[in-house]
C-alpha cells in the first residue's frame, strides 16, 4: 500500500527537502507541500493524505492549532510531528492534541521513513529521548487507582465498543478492518464517533480511558483473552 504524504514547514527549503527524501522511498508517495497551516487544512480535507508530517511553525496557522483541528475531521490523517524543539510542554501540547509521532529535527532520514510508516499504520513513535524521558515520568506516578465509572461508555454501541478494545489493545486502524473485514474508512468513521461520545480528543486518551473505565478489562475476562496494554513503537536509545 502507497502511503499518501503531505509535508508541512515554515521554511521552504525544509519542505523540500523532506519531499525530496520521502519521495526516493517506494511505498510513500508526496502529494504536496505548504508553508500555511490554513493551506494543509484544506489540502487535508480535498487530497486526503494519510499521513501529515508537520513542523510547529506554520503561516496563518500554529502546527499545533493545525493538529487539533485534523483530529476532528472524520477522515482524520495520521501526524507525524518534525520539530527543532523537544520540551516538555512541547511534548504535553504535541500529544495531547493528537499526534502519532514526534520527531526532533536531528532524526536521521531512515528514522523520519520510520515514523511515517508506524504513523500510517496506527502506531505511536517516539524520539528516544523524549520516550525516556516519559518512561521516567511515567515510574515516578503513583499507583494507578481503581477504575471508576464511566456514564458516556454506555451510550457506545456493540460495535463502537468493539472497535475501542481492539484499538486498547494496540491494533491499528488497518488491523482492525481486516480482523471485523469492513473498510479502513469505516473503521476511522466508529473512533471518530467513539472519540466524539466520550469527549476525547485523541487515541492515546481513547486507550486511557478504555481502561480507567474497565471497558478493555471486562471484555478481556469475558473472553478469557490475555490482557496487554496498548502497544507502543519507540527507537531504541
Amino acid at each position: 500500500m502507497t502511503i499518501r504524504v503531505l509535508i508541512c514547514d515554515e521554511l521552504p527549503v525544509i519542505g523540500n527537502g523532506l519531499r525530496t527524501l520521502l519521495d526516493a522511498v517506494a511505498d510513500i508517495d508526496v502529494i504536496g507541500t505548504t508553508d500555511s497551516g490554513v493551506e494543509a487544512l484544506v489540502l487535508v480535507r480535498t487530497k486526503r493524505p494519510d499521513v501529515v508530517v508537520t513542523d510547529l511553525s506554520l503561516r496563518t496557522m500554529s502546527g499545533l492549532e493545525l493538529i487539533r483541528r485534523l483530529g476532528k475531521e472524520v477522515a482524520a490523517p495520521h501526524i507525524v510531528v518534525f520539530t527543532g524543539s523537544d520540551t516538555d510542554q512541547t511534548v504535553s501540547d504535541v500529544l495531547h492534541a493528537g499526534a502519532s509521532c514526534l520527531l526532533g529535527k536531528d532524526a536521521s532520514p531512515q528514522e523520519l521513513v520510520t515514523a511515517v510508516r508506524a504513523a500510517a499504520a496506527g502506531r505511536t513513535l517516539l524520539a528516544p529521548d523524549i520516550a525516556h524521558r516519559l518512561v521516567t515520568w511515567f515510574r515516578e506516578q503513583p499507583a494507578a487507582r481503581q477504575s471508576r465509572a464511566y456514564p458516556e461508555v454506555t451510550e457506545l454501541t456493540p460495535r463502537e465498543k468493539e472497535i475501542t478494545r481492539m484499538v486498547a489493545r494496540g491494533m491499528s486502524t488497518e488491523e482492525v478492518a481486516r480482523e471485523l473485514t469492513i473498510g479502513v474508512a469505516t473503521v476511522r468513521t466508529h473512533l471518530y464517533r467513539v472519540r466524539t461520545k466520550l469527549g476525547v480528543r485523541d487515541r492515546a486518551q481513547l486507550v486511557s480511558l478504555a481502561y480507567r473505565s474497565g471497558l478493555i478489562h471486562s471484555a478481556a475476562g469475558a473472553a478469557g483473552e490475555a490482557r496487554t496494554g496498548p502497544r507502543e513503537d519507540v527507537y531504541a536509545g
